[in-house]
């Protein structure tokens, strides 16, 4: 299965980047042997409300630094970075936002969950700091500042794309259900780490809560056709297959 696009009857889905995980222990990789790196995913549609129709872009997950994904969307869809209307988060972890910043044009969603617990370690770190006598940290007043310009995402982003909170790896974590008449595709972030876990029936270990991550994945499994994880190509899932 190729990395690419799949045709829907009113949009896009195009895989621009596939992710990897630093070590997997499916592969029996205890220490980190590569760059982590998530899934970047474009969902081309367009907004009928908007006289003649306005293309909507949604990006999800911009984790490869801008220059290089400024380029990866290019050669994936033809798009420029400017033509990029939307960025979505799945969660605030570092590894899916790396080129955030070059999307300053663009509106940024993420769930209000992930937007409330990011803010919550902020203070936390900074009460930290504060006990310890340490000066203001820059990174923390950064991170504010970022994620200040962070929306919280409706629930519906466009017409056929619902938030869909996956909560279990981070206190917000959310996907994108894109859905059609005859199948659906759950861009799933984290909730599903790799095709392998998906099959497995594993999540990540250090899910900020284990349970809730499992009943997560199970959620998958009940209402995917197509998953897109999040460190991974997508791929069908077994219900699509009648199995």
């Amino acid at each position: 299965m190729g990395a690419g696009l799949f045709a829907w009857s009113v949009m896009e889905i195009i895989v621009v980047s596939i992710g990897a995980l630093s070590k997997n222990s499916l592969w029996s990789e205890r220490v980190p042997v590569r760059t982590s790196h998530a899934t970047t995913t474009l969902i081309k549609t367009v907004d009928e409300a908007a006289g003649g129709g306005k293309a909507v872009n949604v990006l999800v997950d911009p984790s490869l630094p801008f220059q290089i994904l400024e380029q990866r969307i290019q050669e994936r869809t033809g798009l420029k970075a400017a033509d990029i209307t939307h960025v979505f988060l799945t969660n605030w972890r570092p590894v899916h936002r790396r080129g955030l910043e070059g999307f300053s044009k663009a509106k940024w969603w993420m769930n209000q969950a992930e937007i409330d617990a990011a803010n919550e370690a902020l203070d936390r770190a900074d009460d930290a700091a504060h006990n310890q006598g340490a000066p203001a940290d820059p990174v923390i007043e950064k991170e504010r500042q970022l994620l200040a310009k962070v929306e919280a995402a409706p629930d519906a982003l466009a017409e056929g794309v619902d938030l869909y909170p996956l909560i279990g790896y981070t206190p917000g974590q959310s996907g994108l259900l894109v859905s059609e008449a005859t199948r659906t595709t759950l861009i799933a972030g984290d909730a599903v780490p790799t095709a392998g876990h998906f099959m497995a029936g594993q999540v990540f270990q250090e899910s900020w809560d284990l349970e809730k991550a499992k009943a997560s994945l199970m959620e998958v499994y009940e209402v995917a056709d197509i998953v897109v994880p999040g460190h991974d190509n997508w791929f069908l899932a077994p219900r699509a297959a009648g199995a």
